[in-house]
Formats: C-alpha cells, sequence, structure tokens
C-alpha cells in the first residue's frame, strides 16, 4: 500500500509540473469598444484560465495591417507570446499552438462562425483554424474544431 501512495503522489507532483510548463502566456488582446462577441470571447478566455488583457482600438483596420491578419480577419487580434491569434480562436487550438510551437506567425479562425466560443454554441467539427504564415498568406489548416 505504501509504495501505491508514493507512486501516486510521484505522478501528482510530475503531472503539476507538466501543468506549469505548458502555461499560456498572458494575452493582449484588441478590439471595437461597441462587439459584444469580443467581449463574450474575452469572458471566454478568463473562464479558460488565460490572463487576457483587452484593448478597445479606435480602428481595427490599422491593428489587422499591423500584426497580418487582414486576409483570415475576424473582429479581434490577439497578441500571445510571440503568436497572433484572429478570432475566436477555441482553446484547444491556442493550447495546441503553444505546445507545437511552429514556425508560423499565427492561427486565424475568419470570420465570425456562429458555433465558436463567444458567438454561440459549439457544433464539433465547425470550426477550420487555419494557419497565418510570416508572409501573412492564410494557408493550410492548423486544427478542425
Amino acid at each position: 500500500m505504501k509504495k501505491r501512495s508514493l507512486y501516486l503522489v510521484g505522478l501528482s507532483l510530475i503531472s503539476s509540473f507538466t501543468l506549469a510548463d505548458t502555461a499560456l502566456p498572458e494575452a493582449v488582446l484588441y478590439k471595437d469598444k461597441y462587439c459584444g462577441c469580443c467581449t463574450e470571447y474575452v469572458n471566454y478566455l478568463k473562464k479558460e484560465g488565460v490572463s487576457v488583457k483587452a484593448i478597445d482600438h479606435p480602428d481595427m483596420r490599422t491593428i489587422k495591417y499591423q500584426y497580418g491578419t487582414y486576409q483570415g480577419a475576424s473582429c479581434h487580434t490577439m497578441i500571445m507570446g510571440d503568436y497572433v491569434i484572429e478570432g475566436h480562436v477555441p482553446i484547444a487550438s491556442i493550447q495546441k499552438l503553444f505546445k507545437e510551437t511552429p514556425n508560423i506567425k499565427g492561427i486565424s479562425l475568419p470570420g465570425m462562425p456562429a458555433s465558436s466560443p463567444g458567438m454561440g454554441p459549439a457544433v464539433e467539427g465547425s470550426l477550420s483554424i487555419m494557419t497565418i504564415e510570416h508572409s501573412s498568406e492564410i494557408k493550410e489548416r492548423f486544427n478542425q474544431e
């Protein structure tokens, strides 16, 4: 019994270190101050444990060009670590991005799909998360949710 208890304690310690190592960096989300779905997305991220600072910006078009998300644009743009995340991207895709750390500018969920976080109830398999290349070109699918 003692060996089993020590084994379980060891596993829980390893798990806690693993979780700490994969913590997401703080996010800065640029949005239009009149956009309600952006506020809902911020609330969603906070519920998922993401530290996020929302900044109301008077001209989101400039933000899209500054961060190179204009080809796969949505209503808000988020900077997290070295990546840009455009739109209502689900937390699972954000976690995948930081786990795999691909050599891309970021990821995007173009438009405002009704089944995305902050927009409406999730419909599994309905969201195509795209990669944003360093050239700002939207390329292959990064994830399907």
